[in-house]
């Protein structure tokens, strides 16, 4: 699901065309209608969850890139290294786009989304380089691929139907919707290379399971914190309420089993086919009368 020519994956399966497309873009948040504090049309919860995603999307792509880069002299399939570039252009303009929404965030009282923004020449962020050099170069990339498996599959649920109904703040669906199109585009390539270069299906598998376990009630957690930091949040029987709802609802509802089988030896992202929806989702997006045209540089 690549913008190109027409291309073959590691598993044989036929894929739209070769390599990511990178595309230069600006969202203009709060312009020219001011964004509403619950964004999310009110819902509380899943405001906090979008906003707590957001922060944490800069500076992990940039450690999915750097995880990346760690074996970029062990590529040698041409094909690959123009998959690579892409990935690393795609997930550059991702957390830049990000980083701006969340300095929105901040000013409208998301102070967790603060925690995360960070730059190159703080404390967090060398402590961040410091953990990652600690950190087996095998390791760091199996969780890269696993991370963008993750985020794959929250892609195809935000690109789905039953989440498009939700209403919210247009210009943070159209970030959600091209960042999730452009997750699909490339979710195959960090785990393309740690193929490439020989990572063992057990630190894979065993990476993903210690995410499986973990991603959720971590994420649970810190939403419930990002809550207590907002005073206009202190109404508990709509916050269970909410709660229950995003765990039912077509976000979160059934996406463990969803993700069961990239435990299972000798699985490959592309064996779970999202061309067809990444082909209409770009039509939707930068086709000619495409709702993203206008924000394209």
């Amino acid at each position: 699901m690549v913008a190109g020519t027409a291309a073959v994956s590691n598993n044989g399966k036929t894929v739209a065309s070769g390599y990511p497309k990178v595309r230069r873009i600006r969202f203009r948040f709060g312009d020219p209608k001011p964004m509403r504090r619950h964004y999310v049309e009110g819902d509380i919860v899943m405001s906090h969850l979008t906003s707590l995603l957001s922060a944490v999307f800069p500076p992990g792509e940039e450690s999915f890139i750097r995880s990346v880069r760690r074996f970029s002299e062990q590529i040698t399939d041409p094909g690959l290294k123009k998959r690579v570039a892409g990935f690393i252009g795609q997930e550059s303009v991702h957390g830049q786009e990000h980083r701006r929404l969340n300095e929105k965030l901040i000013e409208m009282g998301y102070p967790m989304v603060r925690l995360f923004t960070f730059g190159h020449d703080t404390r967090r962020q060398r402590l961040m380089l410091g953990i990652e050099n600690r950190i087996p170069a095998y390791v760091h990339l199996a969780g890269t691929a696993a991370a963008e498996h993750y985020t794959a599959t929250l892609a195809a649920r935000v690109l789905g139907d039953e989440m498009q109904a939700i209403p919210g703040d247009p210009e943070v669906w159209n970030l959600l919707n091209w960042h999730a199109v452009e997750e699909l585009e490339h979710k195959s390539v960090a785990f393309d290379v740690y193929r490439s270069v020989g990572g063992p299906e057990w630190i894979r598998i065993g990476v993903m399971a210690g995410m499986y376990t973990l991603t959720i009630p971590v994420v649970t957690g810190g939403v419930i914190l990002s809550m207590t930091t907002d005073p206009t949040a202190w109404r508990p029987f709509t916050a269970l309420r909410q709660t229950w709802g995003v765990f039912r609802g077509p976000l979160v509802k059934g996406l463990l089993a969803e993700l069961r089988p990239y435990m299972r030896p000798g699985f490959h992202p592309d064996d779970i086919d999202t061309d067809a929806l990444v082909e209409r989702w770009r039509r939707e997006l930068f086709g000619a009368d495409g709702v993203l045209v206008g924000h394209l540089g």
